[in-house]
């Protein structure tokens, strides 16, 4: 405590920084806030592989314009060891509390290091950020957001110049440069006004969104569907406070749906996000507003995305209730909606393939390989999937991709960016919703007709949250409980083998030799059922939590058992896993 205390009287007492953020840590000081002043200075804030994400506020392990700084001269001195001249930065920011003021930190250090700034006059989703990277030939680009995390939280996403986020070994690159910077004061800065007067900081303004919708209109799978029948589906939308508003309802009107309802309370961007408890679709909870005006004005379908706009989240009316579809459902409907369509119009041309990531379900892979489609898996996040594509894009030109997909609410159905694009899903969902109304069925009724096809699957997420120090240390423990297992059987499944994914080995438990993964180092472990089940671990790299995805097939009985087999066999084990994660 004697070294946080310390680094805590230093920051309070450093002319460098505003008095605004001296007196906050003075006042932890006076007040003898220990246990606060430890969370705030018992480490740098981390710069992660994806970028910066932490709680607002003074101190060297938190989220400020100091940070800000150091993260994007980091970025800035590795573009110019990695890359050729003229360099330049796109960037885009979210509506979160201070999202426009870290981006012009942010345009500010990237002008003072002899790079251009472009950066969006007004608040963007992701997908637009990775646009103005890949159609500006950037060197890089940066998304100022925390994407759904409660509005305490704040964060910086780094792309590199394929418009993807950045894998090793630019990650590690851009970390070592971040933990180099020992002094703000050293780190160069330029007025953000002046540098825009002698043009080395520029506004993307409407024009440059309008590319981007150009773009995304020769995604719509069957316009003319939609244009002659975009009346008859009435949709409710949400931007849940965040960017999503202007951005998606164009994107429905473009797409000729016209009958479309806002929420009022949740439309305009706000940072405290009052209507909600954490503004993340994938939670119904936040979706309260939007079902009630679904309830209301009779509608066929609510849909919401969250700050950043790269998630959606979907509630219908289904048997005479509200309902929801998870993230791996919505990436099935999508899957064999496009494949479904594309046959039909004769657009799947020679090598397709899809992207998806190793917890997501396997029904989409028995839907894609149906459909003559090469599957490739990847680690979790959309970091990996599109590393991925822009591999096959450089090795394999002539492979055509088709579809991305994460269990997390993410999906990508066009090549024009490189990270989820929540913009032109919920165009894609609407119009899969308008197809399957025009004959006659809900979507619940669309993905059962895919069970029967190709047999039921479930899959249950279990997100644990354990914050600060304590809570690292807490998931660090389970991990290791897990990966050490000794007993082959959870729940009467037998465990067949086990994928240490930060050792790179999948090892097998009836006693033969262990083989190679071939996938990146990361904290992740896959247990492998012999019945061919799955259960993966894998620490949040973003927030403070652990998450253990399950996931069930069951191809016996009547859809009807298979389901109710499917559920029971989840309750079971997510009942053992908080047990075992009570216990480390």
């Amino acid at each position: 405590m004697s070294q946080t205390l310390n680094r805590a009287q230093a920051w309070a007492q450093n002319s460098f920084f505003e008095q605004s953020s001296r007196d906050e840590i003075k006042k932890l000081i006076d007040n003898k806030d220990l246990a606060e002043i430890e969370e705030r200075f018992y480490r740098e804030l981390e710069f992660g592989t994806g970028g910066l994400r932490g709680i607002l506020g003074a101190g060297a392990n938190r989220m400020n314009k100091y940070n800000v700084r150091k993260a994007s001269h980091a970025l800035a001195t590795t573009i110019k060891k990695s890359l050729p001249e003229p360099w330049s930065v796109a960037i885009s920011y979210d509506s979160r509390h201070f999202s426009f003021e870290f981006a012009k930190e942010a345009a500010s250090v990237f002008a003072a290091n002899g790079m251009k700034a472009l950066i969006y006059q007004r608040m963007n989703p992701v997908a637009l950020a990775s646009f103005a990277v890949r159609h500006n030939n950037c060197s890089a680009g940066i998304m100022v957001t925390a994407s759904h995390n409660p509005p305490k939280y704040n964060g910086y996403k780094v792309f590199w110049n394929d418009g993807a986020q950045v894998t090793p070994p630019n990650d590690k690159n851009i970390i070592n440069e971040y933990n180099a910077i020992t002094d703000y004061s050293q780190i160069p800065v330029v007025d953000f006004d002046l540098a825009m007067k002698e043009g080395k900081i520029q506004w993307l303004t409407e024009k440059d969104e309008d590319l981007y919708f150009a773009a995304i209109r020769k995604s719509f799978v069957n316009p003319e569907m939609c244009l002659s029948n975009g009346n008859k589906l009435k949709v409710v939308y949400t931007a849940l406070h965040g960017t999503g508003l202007i951005p998606c309802t164009r994107a429905l009107k473009e797409l000729g749906l016209t009958d479309i309802e806002i929420v009022p309370e949740q439309a305009q961007p706000d940072g405290s996000f009052p209507t909600v408890k954490s503004p993340n679709p994938e939670n119904p909870d936040a979706l309260a507003m939007a079902v009630e005006l679904l309830k209301k004005t009779n509608a066929d379908i609510a849909l919401g995305t969250d700050p950043d706009t790269d998630r959606v989240g979907i509630a219908l009316m289904h048997e005479n209730k509200i309902q929801y579809l998870n993230g791996n459902q919505i990436g099935i409907l999508m899957l064999h909606y496009i494949l479904t369509e594309y046959k039909k119009q004769g657009k799947l041309a020679n090598n397709p393939y899809f992207v998806k990531t190793i917890v997501t379900t396997e029904l989409q892979s028995k839907i894609a390989e149906s459909f003559g489609v090469k599957v490739e898996n990847t680690l979790t996040g959309f970091k990996w999937i599109c590393g991925r594509m822009n591999e096959i894009d450089h090795n394999e030109p002539n492979r055509q991709f088709i579809f991305a997909t994460e269990e997390s609410f993410g999906y990508l159905n066009h090549n024009n960016v490189r990270d989820k694009d929540g913009v032109s899903s919920i165009a894609l969902v609407a119009e899969i919703a308008l197809h399957h109304k025009l004959q006659g069925k809900s979507l619940f009724q669309a993905l059962d007709d895919i069970y029967q096809e190709y047999g039921f699957s479930h899959e249950s997420l279990l997100s644990i949250d354990y914050e600060g120090k304590e809570g690292a240390e807490k998931i660090n423990r389970i991990m290791e409980v897990f990966r050490n297992r000794k007993d082959s059987t959870i729940e009467g499944q037998e465990i067949e083998s086990i994928d240490d994914i930060k050792k790179g080995e999948k090892r097998f438990l009836d006693g033969r030799p262990s083989q190679k993964i071939d996938l990146p180092s990361s904290n992740v472990l896959g247990l492998h059922f012999k019945n061919g089940n799955k259960l993966f671990l894998r620490p949040s790299g973003t927030e403070p939590k652990i998450k253990f995805y399950i996931m069930i097939s069951e191809n016996e009985g009547s859809l009807s058992d298979k389901k109710h087999k499917a559920i029971a066999l989840t309750d079971r084990i997510l009942s053992f896993i908080k047990t075992q994660a009570e216990k480390a």
